[in-house]
């Protein structure tokens, strides 16, 4: 996970959140049965700190809420052992 995190801050790509998401999971998961698990547990943690962190900046809007949803979403698409190419953008250099 913490090399798709890196590659991510590195890359800087517009539309390439979800793609980082999902193959920082999916390298996880390849260590098998206890990479998912942490896999899911940072990913949680993740997700749940950037709610509250929202929820000070914008108030009770539901700002981010989907974002965070889609996140999950990406997350659970490679912890499940499928493709993180599903969500590549068009032009992410091939380095990432």
């Amino acid at each position: 996970m913490q090399r798709a995190y890196s590659d991510m801050r590195e890359a800087n790509y517009i539309g390439a959140d979800k793609y980082f998401h999902a193959r920082g999971n999916y390298d996880a998961a390849q260590h098998g049965p206890g990479g998912v698990a942490a896999a899911k547990l940072i990913s949680d943690a993740k997700e749940d700190s950037q709610r509250v962190t929202d929820r000070f900046k914008h108030g009770d809007s539901g700002h981010g809420v989907e974002d965070s949803r889609a996140d999950q979403r990406a997350n659970e698409w490679g912890r499940s052992g499928k493709d993180p190419n599903h969500f590549r953008p068009a032009g992410l250099p091939d380095k990432y």
